[in-house]
């Protein structure tokens, strides 16, 4: 038998590599940029063509190369920044695996352009496909001068699930926001079709967030900082009350590199768990400087995972710092004695005898009956005779078994009290009785009005005869309902959605939505990224009854939203669906009634916490088990369960 084990060719080799790390035209300029930075560039220029389908260029003012140093560069595993393993253990460079240019020749058409500073003559290398089609010398620019044509040209497959360009120019910006927020002491310049979308000056990290997203984000953060013998924090953290429920801006950073880190975010989101709402979320801007020995970047192709070897001390650490900060800017509520400006209120003074302006008549009676037949009974007089007080469900008989009644006659005889407490207490279990009839019948005649169900659906059947209590809300989450097996738990977000998703879905595919103006025009800012999107589907969303208006700088005017939604927030509802269209990624050419309808349904659902009236409650399981399918939420997601009689019994023992 022959051998079947073979090397790869270098080319493919490369392909597979190309897998990993260049993910999309985003992942380009992430590796690009951060050989820019490790060649001591101080200003980097990126430019880009169809959201860099067709070009991607990346110029700076770097150390550059020598026509060797090109054509090696471009080897898979070769690079400057490390030579042995123990180099891993103090990297200060962003790369060092020697894979990211080799992956890019060799699912692109590559130009370089470079010079060694000094030198008079530099060189430009062109590759294809991994193959090198010309090296030759020319004039240049110091520096280095990197174009990428025609990404995936020879991998069509990965081309073609290419997003829109509205969606891959948000994925470019929010990794531009995560280059320009770490090199602080870089000018950065993003142009795309030949639009400046960013001009950005080396400045303070505050000054910096501030260009990145908006002067107005700059007065809402507060600074954190602190130094121990394991870790340095610096950085930004959002006040309290400027949390945001959509698009939160999160950023970790470490010895100048980006990374998440779901265990310091969740340190961070601790500090603020009695400070702002659960549906919210914090901005923070967190840079932690540590021993390179501590770290370990080696374990991604894109370095964004990194292991700390003071995992634990870090995280108190930097949960202290945080909580110190928001103590320091009173971002923590606090009793307020302020007496400014307070009414005054006399002190009591036993010593002091009671004294009335007002003469009495002494011929009035509080127990008296009116002319009208009414009686007026005071609340402090019954007690004072030590009798019930009055109810408003007591009997309106005016007899003497009443107990909110008494005669004014001073010598007719009490009525025991036990009498009247027995009295009492039957007149309110009669009235809850009552009440639990009304509530029976209301769920009888919604179980009637319930179109047939499909066989598969009938355990949804509630009988009224079995309906013994009022339906309940589990942790301002969850409805509990009796059903003829059991118990049924509804999610109340879910259940809402996809009633929603039905209603929004309709409406779009006929043509029905109508514009509600709003009183007063709403003006939301965005980021970059959220901006590029938003203006992509600016047209549909007018078709489905939006009304908004760029105001320039990234800000736009919402004057107003379809009248079906009524009741929701335009600008959380608008940053809802950028964020659910950012996310998903999906081209918005398809399916684009159901993408925004289920975008207005995330962004409109009642959200788990939100308590409900019992009234909302029938509305909102009436209005489910209309629809054809209530058992699952247009992205497939369980709706409702039922806890079997059966399962109950041996929970129960």
């Amino acid at each position: 038998m022959s051998d079947i084990i073979r090397l790869l060719p270098d080319s493919v080799a490369n392909q597979i590599a190309a897998g990993e790390v260049i993910q999309r035209p985003a992942s380009v300029i992430k590796e690009l940029v951060e050989n820019s930075i490790d060649a001591g560039a101080t200003s980097v220029t990126i430019i880009l063509k169809d959201a860099g389908r067709t070009l991607i260029q990346v110029i700076d003012d770097g150390c550059g190369m020598s026509d060797t140093d090109a054509r090696l560069a471009f080897e898979r595993h070769a690079t400057s920044k490390i030579s042995r393993a123990d180099d891993l253990f103090s990297l200060s460079t962003m790369g060092f695996r020697g894979e990211a240019l080799a992956s890019i020749a060799a699912i692109a058409q590559v130009d370089l352009r470079t010079m060694l500073k000094g030198e008079s003559v530099g060189t430009r290398l062109t590759i294809s496909g991994s193959k090198v089609e010309s090296q030759k010398p020319e004039a240049c620019a110091p520096g280095s001068n990197l174009m990428v044509k025609n990404l995936f040209f020879n991998v069509p497959a990965r081309r073609k699930f290419l997003k829109k360009d509205s969606v891959e120019l948000s994925n470019i910006m929010r990794e531009f926001e995560r280059l320009a927020l770490v090199n602080i002491g870089v000018d950065f310049t993003l142009i795309s079709n030949d639009t400046t979308l960013h001009a950005l000056r080396r400045a303070s990290l505050k000054q910096r967030i501030a260009d990145l997203f908006g002067k107005s984000l700059g007065k809402q953060i507060i600074p954190v900082e602190t130094d121990t013998s394991i870790v340095r924090i610096n950085g930004f953290i959002g006040l309290p009350e400027n949390a945001r429920k959509r698009n939160p801006l999160q950023y970790f950073m470490v010895n100048g590199r980006n990374m998440r880190h779901p265990y310091f975010h969740k340190a961070i989101m601790q500090c603020y768990e009695r400070l702002i709402p659960a549906d919210e979320q914090p901005n923070y801007f967190i840079n932690l400087t540590v021993d390179p020995e501590t770290i370990d970047v080696n374990i991604h192709p894109t370095k964004n995972e990194i292991k700390f070897e003071n995992e634990q001390p870090i995280w108190q650490i930097l949960s202290a710092a945080v909580r110190e900060s928001l103590g320091r800017f009173n971002a923590a509520p606090a009793i307020d004695f302020d007496v400014e400006d307070a009414p005054e209120i006399p002190a009591f003074v036993p010593d002091t005898s009671a004294t009335h302006e007002v003469e009495l008549d002494d011929s009035y009676n509080p127990f008296a009956q009116s002319s009208g037949g009414t009686r007026r009974v005071s609340k402090m007089s019954a007690i004072a005779d030590d009798q019930e007080p009055y109810s408003p469900f007591a009997p309106s008989g005016d007899t003497a078994d009443s107990p909110s009644f008494r005669t004014a006659d001073p010598s007719a005889p009490r009525q025991p009290q036990t009498r009247r407490r027995s009295s009492n207490f039957q007149d309110w279990e009669k009235l809850y009785d009552d009440f639990i009839k009304k509530r029976d019948d209301g769920y009888a005649s919604m179980v009637e009005s319930k179109v047939n169900l499909p066989e598969a659906e009938s355990e949804l059947e509630m009988e009224s005869g079995e309906v013994t209590s009022a339906t309940l809300q589990l942790k301002n989450s969850y409805i509990l309902t009796p059903s003829r097996d059991g118990l049924m738990v509804i999610d109340q977000h879910r259940a809402h959605k996809r009633i929603l998703y039905e209603t929004y879905l309709s409406k779009a595919r006929e043509h029905s939505f109508v514009c509600q103006n709003t009183m007063f025009p709403e003006t939301v800012e965005l980021s970059a990224a959220q901006n590029a999107v938003l203006a992509g589907i600016a047209p549909e969303l007018e078709n489905l009854g939006f009304s908004i208006s760029p105001l320039g700088d990234n800000t736009w005017s919402i004057m107003g939203i379809p009248s079906i939604l009524k009741d929701a927030n335009p600008r959380d509802t608008l940053l809802g669906m950028i964020e659910n269209i950012t996310d998903s990624g999906e081209d918005l050419a398809t399916g684009l009634q159901e993408r925004l309808a289920m975008s207005m349904a995330r962004s409109s659902a009642i959200k788990r916490g939100q308590a409900l009236s019992a009234a909302e409650m029938d509305k909102l399981i009436s209005d489910l088990f209309r629809l054809t399918s209530p058992g699952l939420t247009p992205e497939g997601n369980t709706v409702f369960t039922i806890i079997k009689l059966d399962d109950i019994s041996k929970l129960l023992g």
